[in-house]
């Protein structure tokens, strides 16, 4: 009887949720935009975008050696393609906050779905269905609904580069759906990137302003790498070993998280118009992870 428990136990194994990863994801991020708002006060973008890789590094590293996981691996050309990518994404978005309304710079970058989509019958060779497109249409008008971006002629250069953020963005998520068909693991993905992120924007700083970490920074910059570390292992998962598009329409449900976190934080209020958005949001990631089915 002992014997068959032990067989049971070790036979035991967490279910593989696949796209629903990226819920998980989505918690994670929204919780880092929170803090990205609430670190802004003090640090520029660059040092937010180092302080986001270092930590997520420190962690992912921790989690590695305590594992004793192997870092080499034969792929690691697509590794370092997918890290320089995610970085140079990361640094355009950062760069499009500093200059334009947050709401405008975050509607940019959300368009990588809709780059996502263009891209995935040349890079990944799946044929996606039309109500997957549908999909994601509703699912971006509901995010341009939400956020309302105001965008003047004078912020062209600051919003191509949003814009730009949000197709490296896609190419990103492309590299790592590609990884996973050679299976390679998540935390290995996330830790070539975090590294890259951290040497990226280390150099970056030595042209930025540089201000003094207090004790009272430490819990908003800990949080930050620590939250932007467990989305980007969920969603590397999720992107891993669910169905791409439908990965990328429950992304938005991250917009979603976010307003609520102003909500409960900030106290914003929500009038009717934004609830309709959130509305075509969830409608989005529905109807994606049914007609994946």
């Amino acid at each position: 009887m002992l014997k068959n428990l032990q067989f049971k136990l070790s036979s035991f194994s967490l279910p593989n949720f696949g796209s629903l990863w990226m819920l998980v994801a989505a918690l994670g991020f929204a919780i880092m935009g929170a803090l990205v708002k609430v670190g802004a006060q003090k640090f520029s973008s660059a040092e937010l975008v180092f302080y986001r890789s270092i930590f997520g590094l420190i962690f992912i590293w921790l989690y590695i050696f305590s594992k004793k996981l192997p870092l080499a691996t034969p792929f690691i050309f697509k590794q370092m393609s997918r890290a320089l990518v995610g970085f140079a994404s990361l640094v355009l978005f950062f760069y499009a906050i500093a200059h334009l309304p947050l709401a405008t710079a975050i509607t940019l970058n959300y368009t990588s779905p809709l780059f996502l989509a263009i891209f995935t019958p040349f890079l990944l060779h799946e044929k996606p269905k039309k109500t997957l497109f549908i999909s994601l249409t509703i699912g971006f008008i509901g995010v341009g609904l939400l956020l309302k971006p105001n965008f003047s002629q004078a912020d062209w250069l600051a919003g191509s580069l949003g814009l730009l953020s949000g197709a490296g963005a896609a190419l990103a998520y492309v590299h790592v759906k590609q990884l996973g068909k050679v299976n390679e693991p998540d935390w290995r993905t996330v830790f070539y990137f975090t590294l890259i992120s951290t040497i990226g924007a280390g150099l970056w700083m030595l042209f930025d302003n540089f201000h003094v970490i207090a004790w009272q920074d430490l819990p908003v910059l800990l949080g930050l790498g620590l939250s932007a570390t467990i989305a980007q292992l969920a969603m590397t998962r999720a992107y891993r070993t669910g169905h791409t598009l439908v990965v990328a329409s429950l992304a938005y449900v991250t917009v979603i998280l976010a307003s609520l976190i102003g909500v409960a934080w900030w106290h914003e209020h929500l009038g009717l118009d934004i609830w309709l958005a959130i509305a075509l949001i969830i409608l989005s990631g529905v109807i994606s992870v049914r007609s994946a089915r």
